[in-house]
């Protein structure tokens, strides 16, 4: 069966083409707007009763994308948040459409128009300081895993990093030989900015290094700075758990001050809230966490790197005890099936 129409053709040039090679897109966004796609492919199919081999792009419209989000909210229970990600999505690609579908302009232009949904019960959730600190006491800093597990969640905190961020890391991220002690970080869009490292964070990753100079000492700089018994690049699902295993530990402990579910990104937005209580200004907030696209760079003066790094040691925190190849489309293979295995 063929389904060469003109929406799987711009589709899979859009995914495979403009996104890794005109934008650089990382591949994770690259996979998260193909789940995007899957899922409102398949609900053109349930809903509206267009096959896949039959969707064209005259049937990507405002009405069924805005059926598609209002399915998603109502039929899904998804969040405002999740909501807004896919209608930026469908967004993107209609601006995309806008120069290579030229003469359907009012139709995406439409689909541009549709506003964000506002998410009122939106609850900015992080950990209180001392939650932190037990939070981190819980791995055994006197054995290799408890240490490997300590770098890891310490890290992950004190540079306000995604947990995609922190799997991301390799050996030559860090500096850690002569001051300033800094790492690099490779965030959204393969954007990299370097963060200041302090003595309490550096002398929690020389112990972890040390223990583990077996392996990293012969290993390539590109060798991925925590790795799992295979010796492979930590996955998200990996650090997650391991945030659950220590996160259940200090509950036990304390369970005013451990919340019932703590993500990855909760230590992220505790980092950020612990900042801006201590007075740190939020502009080198916002460039610690990554947040700051090149616009909004060049609105805002760059502050000298001295002076930022002065800011953000005043309240670096001793939180921690002593011990311590392209992808093509192929007509002859169905849209869900090529957009469900690309990238893997």
């Amino acid at each position: 069966m063929r389904t060469d129409t003109d929406f799987a053709k711009q589709l899979s040039r859009y995914l495979s083409e403009y996104l890794p090679y005109e934008r650089n897109v990382s591949p994770n966004t690259i996979l998260s707007y193909r789940n995007a796609f899957v899922q409102y492919i398949e609900f053109m199919r349930d809903k509206k009763g267009i096959k896949v081999e039959k969707l064209r792009l005259e049937n990507f419209t405002k009405d069924n994308v805005l059926c598609f989000l209002n399915h998603l909210t109502d039929e899904k229970h998804c969040s405002a948040k999740t909501r807004n990600q896919r209608l930026a999505v469908m967004k993107s690609f209609s601006t995309w459409l806008q120069y290579v579908e030229v003469g359907r302009m009012e139709l995406w232009q439409k689909i541009r128009s549709i506003p964000a949904m506002r998410d009122m019960e939106r609850k900015l959730n992080y950990l209180p300081l001392e939650g932190v600190k037990l939070l981190l006491e819980q791995p055994d800093a006197n054995t290799p895993k408890g240490q490997r597990h300590l770098a890891i969640l310490a890290l992950m905190y004190e540079t306000g990093m995604r947990v995609q961020e922190l799997a991301d890391l390799t050996v030559d991220s860090v500096r850690l030989d002569v001051e300033p002690y800094t790492i690099r970080i490779v965030g959204k869009g393969r954007k990299t900015r370097i963060v200041p490292l302090f003595k309490s964070i550096v002398d929690i990753l020389r112990i972890y290094l040390k223990s583990e100079q077996h392996v990293l000492k012969s290993a390539s700089i590109q060798h991925p700075l925590f790795y799992n018994t295979r010796g492979e690049r930590l996955t998200r699902a990996g650090i997650t758990y391991i945030l659950k295993t220590y996160s259940d530990l200090a509950r036990k402990k304390n369970k005013e001050i451990i919340p019932g579910r703590i993500s990855c990104h909760m230590l992220r937005h505790s980092k950020a809230m612990h900042l801006l209580q201590a007075g740190v200004n939020l502009v080198y907030i916002r460039d610690l966490l990554g947040h700051v696209s090149i616009e909004t760079t060049e609105i805002y003066a760059r502050t000298d790197s001295k002076a930022k790094r002065k800011a953000l040691e005043k309240v670096s925190l001793t939180i921690t005890s002593n011990d311590a190849n392209k992808a093509q489309w192929e007509g002859n293979v169905s849209l869900l099936q090529w957009l469900k295995g690309y990238g893997k």
